[in-house]
C-alpha cells in the first residue's frame, strides 16, 4: 500500500539522494543529465526551503509504510497559489503512476488550502516533460524564467540557452 507523508528532518538525506538521482543520473526518462551535470539539490538547500518564510513542505511517497522513499515533491505556498517543484521519482520506480499520484495528492492539498492554481517550472528544452504535465492538465502561461547560470548549486549546464517554462493548472474551488 502506497503511503504519502510529509518529510521529516531525518528524511532529508534520502530525499537529496532521490532528487539528485532522478534529475542527474542518466537513468529514467525525466533526467537532465544531458543538459546539466552535478547535484540538483543538497541537504542545506532543503533545510533552507523548509525554513523559508513561505510555508513549504516536502511530500514523500513510499510503497510501504516504512519502505524507502520512491517519490517526492516540494510544495510552497504563495499568496493564492501553490508552487510545485522538484517532483522526483526513483528511476527504477518510473512508469508505475507514482508521479501522477503525487501530483493528484498535491492538487488535493492545494484545494484544501484554498489555492486557486498550481504553478511549476520545467527546464526548456524538456519538451517530453512539458508534454507529460500537459496531459495532467498543466498549460504554458507564456512566461519563462532565465536559468540562473551563476547558481553553482544547481549544477553545471552544458548549454547556454536554458530557461524555465512556467506552467499552471487552475483549480476549481471545492463546493
Amino acid at each position: 500500500m502506497r503511503t504519502i507523508t510529509e518529510a521529516q528532518p531525518s528524511d532529508l538525506d534520502e530525499i537529496v539522494q532521490l532528487v539528485n538521482t532522478a534529475y542527474r543520473s542518466p537513468e529514467g526518462w525525466t533526467n537532465e543529465a544531458h543538459l546539466i551535470e552535478g547535484q540538483r539539490t543538497s541537504h542545506q538547500d532543503l533545510e533552507r526551503e523548509l525554513a523559508s518564510p513561505e510555508p513549504t513542505l516536502i511530500l514523500c511517497l513510499r510503497e510501504t509504510e516504512r519502505g524507502p522513499i520512491k517519490a517526492c515533491v516540494l510544495l510552497r505556498h504563495k499568496s493564492q497559489h501553490l508552487y510545485l517543484g522538484m517532483l522526483s521519482v526513483a528511476p527504477e520506480s518510473m512508469n508505475k503512476g507514482l508521479g501522477s499520484q503525487l501530483l493528484e495528492h498535491s492538487e488535493a492539498y492545494a484545494r484544501k488550502h484554498s489555492a486557486d492554481r498550481i504553478i511549476l517550472t520545467v527546464l526548456h528544452p524538456r519538451e517530453e516533460l512539458i508534454a507529460w504535465y500537459g496531459r495532467q492538465g498543466y498549460r504554458r502561461t507564456g512566461e519563462s524564467i532565465p536559468f540562473p547560470y551563476d547558481n553553482k548549486g544547481l549544477g553545471s549546464p552544458h548549454r547556454k540557452d536554458l530557461t524555465f517554462i512556467v506552467l499552471e493548472k487552475l483549480l476549481p474551488a471545492i463546493k
